[in-house]
């Protein structure tokens, strides 16, 4: 049996569902929304708190993806495929998003007591009892060839099909996780390989980009072999939560947290006009 991490072990979780709202649900809205939860769990007026999002056909970039050599014509590239982009405020590098890839953030509070590793250990324990039932081995290291390599990829025999990051807002911690679900894990890194080759160009850059290699990525449909919705990864993050804590609040976002959010959101669009000149 998978052991859950200390951090996951509350009697009660707050659950907030946005994983169907929509292609007009923006990146920018969800880390605003992070944000403002981590300030509130920070300060004890909500419980721990998980949040599933989903964004339509969107590439997440990491503050070095704004400053390569060719930024704008990456951008196009990116709008041709349909895509847009944003830059996020935690750490990391690009990510595909689409309706296929399943995001969850654990709100933690106490992020001045605890391990910035701990979090991360939370969500690797929880990913590993979340898919126990299907016999498959969930490890944790770094994939070289994936994009947004890390420490904590996490991967079916070599194959990463889910990343981590974390960011810290005052006393609360939002760890932040995509899980590719459906559809094809090597295509969506093709997009970024070439998103990195249009962008650098040729040219000599001071940061170390990854060289992509998309057979190194795959949809955990895929890896299990079988069809696997977003819906239904839901659904049993649900379950397992209930099962975790016995208890379940699926409140919205109070007044004090609109507050906010309003001001993190028009931070996050401020930091993205001035990262990206050519995101409208």
């Amino acid at each position: 049996m998978q052991e859950i991490h200390e951090l996951l072990q509350t009697n009660s979780y707050r659950f907030i569902d946005q994983s169907e709202l929509g292609p007009t649900f923006s990146a920018l809205q969800s880390f605003a929304t992070d944000d403002a939860l981590a300030m509130s769990v920070g300060q004890g007026r909500s419980p721990v708190t998980a949040r599933l999002w989903v964004h339509h056909q969107t590439v997440v970039l990491g503050i070095p993806d704004a400053r390569l050599p060719s930024i704008d014509e990456g951008l196009s590239f990116l709008s041709e495929k349909g895509y847009q982009a944003i830059v996020r405020n935690s750490g990391g590098l690009a990510v595909a998003l689409d309706a296929g890839v399943l995001n969850l953030s654990f709100i933690f509070p106490d992020a001045k007591q605890v391990d910035i590793h701990d979090g991360y250990e939370a969500m690797v324990s929880f990913i590993q009892k979340l898919f126990e039932e299907e016999g498959f081995p969930i490890e944790a290291f770094e994939v070289k060839g994936s994009y947004c390599p890390g420490t904590y990829d996490l991967s079916i025999n070599g194959k990463k099909f889910a990343g981590i990051s974390q960011r810290r807002v005052k006393n609360g911690s939002a760890v932040q996780i995509y899980l590719c679900v459906e559809g094809s894990g090597s295509d969506r890194a093709e997009l970024i390989r070439q998103f990195y080759d249009i962008g650098i160009n040729d040219q000599e850059t001071t940061f170390d980009y990854p060289t992509i290699k998309p057979e190194t990525m795959a949809s955990l449909s895929e890896l299990f072999g079988k069809e696997l919705t977003v819906q239904d990864v839901r659904n049993r993050i649900l379950y397992l939560l209930y099962n975790l804590s016995g208890h379940v609040d699926t409140s919205p976002l109070d007044d004090t947290e609109m507050g906010w959010f309003d001001k993190r959101f028009d931070q996050m669009v401020a930091r993205n006009e001035k990262a990206l000149r050519s995101l409208k």
